[in-house]
């Protein structure tokens, strides 16, 4: 009898247990049910017929065909190609403009061009600009800032779709080397301003030069400087560094990689912002201990690339003097080069 009601007790919880056990598992389905048909509705909701989503637009990749990397055959075997951080070294023959191309169209970047064109230098404006909409960026999205003392001379030029001038009002400066020492500055404080929040990338270059051929996102990076056309073969002690172990700028003979030029740097806006920032600072304290570097901006851009390596440097075939050094072989195309002038003419207005 007793052996009778322990069986009936222990089959009843059994088949309480298995009763709870049943309800939790069809709660638990419906409710999985319910949170998947919500969150596929959801999707479904925010994709649009044209596959647009919720304000972002999906962008499609389109087929590509090109050449096979050879591993075993180098792209160029006369010149630097990465550096010893593992950057890459910008030659013709070591990219593939097709294939950068599409991969920035799909993400659909905006770059930033900062260029001062400050009392007489306004004359080199026009001719920059002209040939930047025929070889700078094309196919993407870009904002030409301006930066200029007479906004009312900046010439009209035909842009591109997509392609815009952004005048940026500054005080005239007395000299070039002013306008040298403040030009850090100034992009540091738009870039907090605007640039932040208008393009991804930033470029700051030279207005006294023109563009000669193709220069493209290869050379985009979140930091990227330009190999000094002056230098790119010397040895580092022949490097025209701050040798002054007081200033900021300072670097001793036996150290630098390379000597870059300050008229072709950039990378992301936020790294921009930090270069230009230190930069300033340094020069500040420099000045408030009388001392100024010889090359200035270019100084502290050095001293500063040193100590923040580059993600991407680049060959001095986009910054060039044909003028001055010629054509030699190991440059197979020339993209940005230096315009004819006479120095003491410009630089002493």
């Amino acid at each position: 009898m007793e052996s009778s009601r322990r069986k009936t007790k222990c089959c009843s919880l059994h088949t309480v247990t298995f009763l709870l056990v049943t309800l939790f598992l069809v709660l638990f389905g419906t409710g999985f049910r319910i949170l998947g048909s919500s969150m596929l509705g959801s999707r479904q909701a925010g994709v649009g017929k044209s596959g647009e989503l919720d304000g972002l637009q999906a962008v499609e990749p389109s087929r590509m065909v090109y050449g096979q990397p050879k591993v075993l055959t180098p792209c160029r075997s006369n010149v630097l190609v990465l550096t010893p951080w593992l950057a890459p070294v910008l030659w013709e023959g070591t990219f593939n403009t097709d294939v950068l191309n599409e991969q920035f169209r799909l993400w659909n970047a905006t770059i930033g061009l900062t260029v001062f064109a400050i009392r007489k230098y306004m004359v080199f404006l026009e001719l920059f600009l002209q040939t930047a909409e025929k070889y700078f960026m094309v196919g993407h999205r870009v904002t030409y800032y301006v930066f200029t003392d007479l906004p009312a001379d900046v010439p009209h030029v035909p842009l591109r779709e997509g392609r815009r001038v952004e005048v940026l009002k500054v005080p005239g400066a007395l000299s070039w080397q002013e306008v040298s020492m403040h030009r850090m500055e100034m992009i540091s404080n738009f870039s907090q301003q605007r640039f932040l929040h208008e393009v991804d990338y930033l470029v700051c270059m030279d207005v006294d030069m023109k563009f000669c051929d193709h220069v493209g996102v290869e050379i985009l990076s979140p930091l990227f400087g330009t190999l000094h056309p002056g230098f790119y073969g010397a040895a580092r002690e022949a490097f025209t560094y701050k040798r002054r172990l007081q200033s900021q700028a300072y670097i001793p003979r036996d150290e630098g990689d390379f000597y870059y030029a300050g008229g072709f740097f950039g990378g992301s806006v936020v790294k921009v912002l930090q270069l230009t920032t230190a930069c300033h600072q340094a020069m500040v304290v420099d000045q408030a201990n009388g001392l100024e570097a010889m090359w200035h901006d270019e100084s502290h851009l050095n001293r500063y690339l040193l100590d923040h390596k580059p993600t991407k440097v680049l060959s001095p075939e986009y910054l060039w003097d044909r003028q001055k050094l010629g054509w030699p072989p190991v440059m197979k195309k020339l993209r940005f080069v230096a315009v004819p002038k006479g120095h003491l003419d410009i630089r002493g207005s």
